[in-house]
């Protein structure tokens, strides 16, 4: 394999590295990648785009290589990653360079520790071994039961800290979790002219408002691992038994194929999750970019003229992005009822009082408290609000529990 070095020289990288970017933009390097045919020359231009990509400009020269077809055939491909259209062109990127939340990145499987596994693109489970080659992307983590994690400021050493496919720096862990596994960067996946490619070039486009607003009901929780999923599948089971077609999206959280599946085999069709607004996960993203993730996903969950839209709201009330999506007059505007999911009685009337002080429309609890016939009368001691168990969520008869009869008739 052939590698073309950018010298500083080259690219007279300065304090001032836009401007200098600018000026190189006509650069070009001739270039003969493997399997070409010898004396045909390739061209990769350096532009401005480039330093878009990634606004932290590089101190030192890139190295450009092409990615081969038996290292793409061969790499084990994450779900993060699954919308990404792979090209024979593509390149690997490596040097000096500040990865962004999406980039790409190809990765050597170094040692296994926490994640011994790697959800595929095609949604398999796939094992991992001291060896492997990995494509995942760079993302942030916010998981309490799990790691805490935060994109490095280079393309060295890391952890793989979702089997989702999530190339990161672990800054905290719960005390069960073993050490994260530890990958090392080849370098980020790039496109012909060797300009890093992010899943956010796949990403679902923004639409107009739909006229047809289908009935958007909530999950929120106490927490991760509240029951959050669990009761938004058996939720879309009960409504699709009652006869109405319902769409699915989880808004937050870190990308997995899990929750996406567990709503699809509930029988939600379709569904999509942020990976598919271009965003491997939640974590460190403004308020805009959280709410343009839920009004894009609504919107093309209604071009499908379902007659319900299921949303789950990854991770607890106090998490920053669920607390100020929550906050935030879209979400008023988008959810016209919250079925709220706690571990126990305590965190139920919390977040149910939490709630109702919002003005959200808050109809009735469900999760993990839910198992136990006590927890259940130590919330309604003290609450006044339906709660309602896997069974009853699974019945078609939850459709009228939340009035939702009055849906048939328009």
């Amino acid at each position: 394999m052939v590698a073309f070095i950018i010298p500083v020289s080259t690219l007279l990288v300065r304090s001032t590295c836009m401007a200098a970017f600018n000026k190189a933009s006509k650069l070009s390097l001739a270039l003969n990648p493997i399997n070409h045919k010898p004396n045909v020359k390739s061209v990769i231009m350096l532009n401005s785009n480039s330093v878009q990509l990634n606004s932290n400009c590089p101190q030192v020269g890139l190295s450009i290589q092409p990615l081969s077809p038996d290292i793409l055939e061969r790499a084990k491909i994450a779900y993060s990653c699954r919308r990404v259209v792979f090209e024979p062109s593509m390149t690997i990127v490596s040097g000096k360079i500040a990865p962004r939340a999406g980039d790409l990145v190809l990765a050597n499987v170094d040692a296994l520790g926490q994640h011994r596994h790697i959800e595929r693109n095609d949604g398999r489970r796939a094992n991992l071994f001291p060896g492997d080659k990995i494509i995942v992307c760079y993302g942030n983590r916010y998981a309490p039961d799990q790691f805490e994690a935060e994109i490095p400021e280079n393309i060295d050493s890391c952890s793989l800290v979702a089997a989702g496919g999530m190339a990161s720096q672990v800054i905290s862990q719960h005390a069960t979790m073993s050490i994260a596994t530890a990958i090392t960067p080849i370098g980020l996946i790039g496109n012909a002219k060797g300009e890093p490619i992010n899943i956010k070039q796949w990403a679902l486009p923004a639409l107009e408002q739909q006229n047809h607003k289908p009935h958007t009901i909530a999950v929120l929780g106490t927490s991760m691992n509240s029951g959050k999923t669990t009761s938004a599948a058996y939720l879309i089971c009960g409504l699709v038994r009652a006869g109405f077609t319902v769409g699915a999206a989880k808004i937050t959280g870190t990308g997995s194929p899990n929750d996406s599946s567990f709503m699809r085999d509930a029988g939600a069709y379709p569904v999509f999750d942020f990976t598919d607004a271009g965003h491997p996960s939640t974590y460190h993203l403004s308020n805009t970019e959280i709410e343009t993730i839920l009004s894009t996903l609504t919107d093309h969950l209604a071009t499908y003229k379902v007659d319900i839209i299921v949303l789950e709201i990854a991770d607890g009330l106090f998490q920053r992005e669920t607390e100020a999506l929550c906050l935030s007059g879209l979400f008023s505007k988008t959810v016209d009822g919250i079925i709220f999911a706690a571990g126990d009685a305590m965190g139920a009337s919390f977040g149910a009082e939490w709630l109702k002080r919002q003005g959200l429309p808050l109809q009735g609890l469900s999760g993990l408290f839910t198992v136990s016939p006590l927890a259940i009368l130590e919330t309604k001691k003290y609450l006044n609000l339906p709660v309602f168990n896997t069974n009853e969520l699974s019945s078609a008869e939850i459709a009228d529990e939340l009035g939702l009869g009055k849906l048939r008739t328009t």
